[in-house]
């Protein structure tokens, strides 16, 4: 009878070993993050984020890397959600076109941008990207088109994740986990700018992309030019990244200022460190044509946020005089929230713009800087926030958070 238990024992413990093997196996050749997401690592893409660049009803545009320059750049795209079968006669295939960026290794790596248009409205398609000569392929994800006549969203502002190392990166991939957790139907994400601390540092963007990809994978970043991310006027590694509308202003880094359309709002999206003569020029236009109901700023330094970033006046004018709703502002590290302003003053709600400041999203805080008389909210709590803004036709509601998932402020602005 010992024996028979010995046997027993024995083989428990040998499928157990078995049962180990396999899992390292399945798992190796990729590393999981916190939030679940996976990222190939046998040569295949990284870095990979979803954008809007032309109409989000009908096109979503795709960024990746890979450490081979020569991989080929192809997006494969199936109507739906759940298991793809990506042999299936009615995959639709975009190429997309290959770059080479030498960072600060030496070492050459590929930077795949690809665009999928004449999708269907309102549709969802899950999606891989990579290389077929290869096999090399990223993970399936999912997105969903804009539907028509949307009047109804919401999305997600952070700012400043700026970290240096995996600590730092880990903190802004839980203060997204969280935003979305929160406002889990959000559209799309506004980043105002300041994604890593030194643009130069690949092992900083890559830890940005991984604790990110879960939901960047699937829901488009559009990100904010800060003053980390152009140095000098550069911005190469900042711009390889993202694949963004091209229709900035003059004299931009492709990509630093551009403008959207979604639902019922337009966004206008301003580069705060380089071209803003040839801005305020570009800006004053892409104001003047827009008909939406809501029109919301992005930016990095704040014309009015704990300090003043007086360089950019002549486009607050702009804002006065094209009824802008709403700036979102970053770079302050601390939250902040103006009275509605024109003009330089204090003015009555539904009559002028309020400005924000929704701290940072990862381990670097300011100081508490002085009230100013455009105060309506200041505080330095030293913890990540995000903000959520719904809009529903003619309402728009902002609420921030901190990573806890406590409300620290609300504010409703109505047409």
């Amino acid at each position: 009878m010992g024996k028979m238990k010995d046997f027993w024992w024995i083989a428990v413990a040998g499928l157990l070993i078995i049962g180990v093997v396999l899992y390292l196996g399945r798992i190796a050749g990729r590393t999981e993050n916190t939030a679940g997401g996976t990222e190939s690592k046998n040569g295949g893409p990284y870095d990979i984020v979803t954008t809007f660049k032309s109409d989000p009803q009908t096109s979503r545009a795709f960024t990746w890397y890979t450490d081979d320059a020569g991989e080929e750049t192809v997006v494969q795209l199936l109507k739906g959600e759940g298991t793809p079968d990506f042999s299936s006669a009615d995959l639709i295939s975009v190429q997309g076109e290959t770059t080479v960026y030498e960072g600060s290794s030496g070492q050459q790596k590929g930077v795949h941008k690809a665009e999928a248009s004449g999708l269907e409205p309102g549709t969802a398609y899950t999606y891989r990207v990579g290389s077929p000569a290869s096999g090399k392929w990223s993970e399936p994800a999912s997105f969903t088109t804009e539907e028509q006549d949307l009047t109804a969203f919401s999305f997600i502002n952070i700012t400043d994740s700026q970290g240096v190392n995996e600590a730092d990166f880990a903190k802004w991939g839980q203060t997204l986990s969280a935003a979305f957790k929160t406002f889990s139907g959000a559209r799309f994400v506004i980043h105002n700018g300041d994604l890593t601390e030194d643009p130069a540092d690949e092992a900083g963007w890559k830890a940005f992309f991984a604790d990110a990809q879960p939901w960047i994978s699937e829901v488009p970043l559009m990100p904010v030019t800060g003053n980390h991310d152009e140095v000098d006027k550069q911005a190469d590694a900042y711009v390889s990244h993202f694949n963004l509308p091209d229709n900035g202003a003059e004299g931009s880094n492709p990509g630093t200022s551009y403008s959207f359309d979604y639902g019922n709002a337009h966004f206008v999206v301003l580069n705060t460190e380089s071209n803003i003569k040839k801005q305020t020029d570009w800006l004053k236009q892409d104001l003047k044509n827009t008909d939406k109901e809501w029109i919301i700023a992005a930016l990095h330094r704040p014309p009015y946020g704990g300090s003043m970033y007086d360089k950019v006046d002549d486009w607050v004018e702009l804002f006065d005089q094209y009824h802008v709703d709403l700036v979102l502002q970053g770079h302050n590290h601390e939250y902040s929230r103006s009275y509605p302003l024109k003009g330089g003053k204090i003015t009555d709600e539904g009559n002028g713009t309020v400005y924000v400041v929704t701290n940072a999203s990862g381990s670097k805080f300011n100081e508490k800087k002085s009230d100013k008389f455009y105060h309506a909210v200041h505080f330095q709590n030293n913890k990540q926030m995000f903000a959520g803004i719904q809009i529903s036709g003619s309402t728009l509601t902002y609420s921030a958070y901190d990573v806890d998932g406590n409300k620290l402020d609300e504010f409703v602005l109505k047409h």
